[in-house]
């Protein structure tokens, strides 16, 4: 069936952009937005509104198909494209992608996101955003084609199995660290809480305190609210490099020992830390992150190292998995482009032994996080991010509906 048409509108999204290295370097709280200048390119302010924009593939038989561009949270932070706004990339989808899917028939998915993939502007492949959504609507075009749900498509084309039970949900607090869990342990997500740890004074602790005493309450809270035993979520918090910073990047000893401790607070739950250093360079973060992964596991520490900064791309995925640098990889889904390579990145993760945690940002939309639960359907991961926004509610009813339809309705529409 072919594509007739492509036409974008702009959007919001489910949260925020937020300057990450203006956060990182001490910027105050001031109620839900931060006090002093911004400080990454692109931003006027330390936290501003977030964009996306819709795409809309128009088939032949009045068929709509769409998945909406977004960009994560802290763009422009860890070695990721610029920030992501509806009025500057508009007019690129519409020059440059446009004229390259009009007249092509959907009936490949791998086909035409490879078509979306190569196009360079000025040397350069397209926004990470860009790619991200038009390949979501490509998706739900060959789909809508095929009259099959979208993970069939990914199942058919990658030979997978579309999963027969859901992928666990990992949910996020953001800064209602503590009410938010609540709200975790009373729906049964499987992994939380993130924590939001991105503030040493305020939410670590300059010898690490802060973020022990969390620990030890989610675990009492969990213990305390649960109805029964056998609900044993697993605790992941991410501390967005402070780690480093309390007890110096290159003291891996004393970062994996301190990791080790806080697995010992947290037992009888599994604990994961993400990104406990951010060394502003790739293959510091790589060689960082194998050298503690070494550690922890000759100490048999009950941690797992989860991968974040710098491990954006299926280049960088593959890099990190290759090097064992994290005992999980966080699949940022925006970070990646076009949605297959997330497929290829999570397939990669799985023959080679490493976590796969599909990720990707409080700052999507419902469209993009219902395309990526089919994606987790297909593939596997150990994880699924519950998105968009922070509120937990709104983004775990969303990948927990989606999947759960597609347990219903997957032997009803057999490909």
């Amino acid at each position: 069936m072919k594509i007739i048409d492509l036409i974008c509108s702009k959007g919001k999204t489910g949260f925020y952009f937020d300057d990450q290295r203006a956060i990182k370097n001490g910027a105050k709280s001031d109620g839900f937005t931060y006090r002093g200048d911004a400080i990454t390119p692109g931003f006027t302010n330390i936290r501003q509104s977030g964009e996306s924009i819709s795409v809309m593939i128009i088939l032949e038989d009045k068929q709509i198909a769409y998945g909406d561009c977004a960009a994560v949270q802290y763009s422009g932070a860890g070695g990721r494209d610029s920030l992501f706004l509806a009025k500057d990339f508009i007019p690129i989808i519409e020059k440059e992608v446009k004229p390259r899917l009009v007249g092509k028939e959907a009936n490949n998915f791998k086909e035409l996101c490879n078509l979306v993939e190569n196009i360079k502007v000025e040397c350069k492949k397209l926004h990470t955003a860009i790619r991200y959504g038009v390949t979501q609507a490509i998706l739900d075009a060959v789909s809508k084609s095929n009259h099959s749900l979208m993970c069939q498509v990914i199942a058919k084309e990658y030979n997978t199995k579309v999963l027969k039970d859901m992928v666990p949900i990992f949910t996020q607090s953001g800064d209602s660290r503590y009410e938010n869990v609540d709200k975790m342990i009373i729906k049964k997500s499987q992994v939380l809480p993130h924590g939001l740890i991105n503030n040493i004074e305020e939410k670590l602790g300059y010898r690490g305190q802060k973020l022990e005493e969390y620990i030890i309450w989610i675990k009492n809270r969990i213990i305390k609210l649960r109805n029964d035993k056998s609900y044993n979520p697993v605790i992941h918090i991410d501390v967005y490099g402070t780690l480093g910073i309390i007890f110096g990047n290159e003291n891996h000893e004393k970062i994996a020992d301190y990791m080790g401790h806080l697995g010992e607070i947290a037992k009888p739950f599994k604990l994961r830390i993400e990104g406990p250093v951010d060394m502003e360079q790739r293959e510091k973060q790589m060689i960082a992150l194998k050298n503690l992964r070494k550690i922890v596991d000759d100490k048999k520490y009950n941690v797992e190292i989860v991968a974040d900064e710098w491990c954006n791309t299926l280049e960088d995925i593959k890099y990190f998995t290759d090097n064992k640098a994290g005992h999980m990889v966080q699949i940022k889904t925006p970070d990646l482009g076009g949605i297959n390579n997330i497929v290829e990145a999570i397939l990669y993760c799985k023959s080679n032994n490493m976590g796969s945690y599909q990720g990707g940002t409080c700052n999507e939309t419902d469209r993009s996080a219902q395309i990526c639960a089919h994606i987790a359907m297909a593939t596997g991961p150990d994880q699924i991010l519950a998105k968009p926004g922070m509120g937990v509610d709104e983004g775990m009813m969303i990948v927990y509906n989606e999947m759960q339809r597609i347990l219903a309705l997957d032997k009803l529409m057999e490909v």
